[in-house]
């Protein structure tokens, strides 16, 4: 029975002592191997600069094969964590998301393309991009709510209005980078089949002053013919589209160049609004999120296989 009153003892801790308890042990363990820890940490440190080395050296050289790798890992990558912890809200969310995208990508990749396609793939991964940036910002409010002691007055705990704000901001952040990279292979496939843009080389098709090379169709429609009516834009090079669609390829699609003649778009120039310039900040740090969620778990797991082959724990 005496055996057994430190375990009784621990069971009735509180949550914060146990992890101080845990803590205290971990510190106990590890005492005397500073050497091994400071080798472990230049093994980390060498990882990391060589992989960063040879990542941006492929995505220089070979950008496409790099974004589609680097796609699919982040793809995969969160599924494999999800099941491994037993992360169900996470996978049906994961399971919509893949499903209705799926469906999208393959309208996106059809020939011949239908005239409602380029509408709606920008429709869909506009409302994914507004919806992430949305559930993004209320996850990082709910953290700093949490980090300056706002729950107190709504008797809210820490733990659960930090695991909120932080699971929030997750979603956000993931579904984002994922939106975006995915809205950028379609608008690859229907820029390519409509046939006015080409990466890197000349368009297929010239352009006529009243077509819009985003998504083929008229931008000025007569009274008895069928098509959208709506606003223009006219970039820096006089090449004018709809409105919605030159937006859906520059912010959506994160192409910064002409749909025709690939000159440079000026996106604050776009961005009349300083509200709507936030996205463009919001876009850069999804596009520089990419690497953490996707190339980040390969590193840390090269490292944890180099420090075993060492015989370092």
């Amino acid at each position: 029975m005496a055996g057994l009153q430190p375990q009784d003892d621990l069971l009735k801790m509180s949550h914060r002592e146990s992890w101080k308890m845990q803590h205290e042990r971990l510190h106990v363990k590890h005492r005397g191997h500073e050497a091994m820890h400071a080798e472990m940490v230049l093994i980390l440190i060498a990882t990391l600069v060589v992989a960063q080395i040879v990542l941006v050296q492929w995505k220089q050289r070979h950008c496409r094969s790099y974004n589609m790798v680097t796609l699919l890992q982040m793809w995969v990558v969160p599924l494999y964590f999800t099941i491994k912890l037993y992360w169900w809200r996470f996978l049906s969310t994961w399971g919509m998301f893949s499903v209705i995208t799926s469906y999208v990508i393959f309208r996106a990749t059809r020939k011949p393309l239908s005239c409602r396609t380029p509408r709606m793939v920008y429709k869909w991964f506009l409302l994914i991009y507004k919806l992430s940036y949305a559930v993004g910002v209320i996850g990082y409010l709910a953290i700093m709510f949490t980090m300056f002691g706002f729950n107190v007055f709504f008797r809210i705990k820490a733990e659960d209005s930090m695991d909120v704000g932080v699971i929030m901001l997750f979603y956000g952040l993931y579904y984002g980078v994922m939106g975006r990279d995915f809205a950028e292979i379609c608008s690859d496939y229907m820029a390519s089949t409509i046939g006015y843009y080409n990466m890197g080389d000349m368009p297929s098709r010239n352009l006529n002053n009243d077509v819009c090379a985003v998504c083929g169709q008229k931008i000025f429609v007569d009274v008895d013919e069928e098509g959208i009516i709506e606003d223009t834009y006219q970039l820096s090079c006089n090449h004018t589209f709809h409105e919605f669609c030159i937006r859906g390829w520059c912010i959506v699609g994160k192409k910064q160049t002409c749909p025709y003649c690939n000159e440079k778009v000026d996106l604050k120039r776009m961005m009349n609004n300083p509200w709507e310039r936030t996205h463009v900040l919001y876009g850069q740090l999804l596009d520089w999120l990419r690497y953490l969620v996707a190339w980040q778990p390969i590193i840390i797991g090269i490292v944890h296989g180099i420090n075993f082959s060492l015989g370092l724990e």
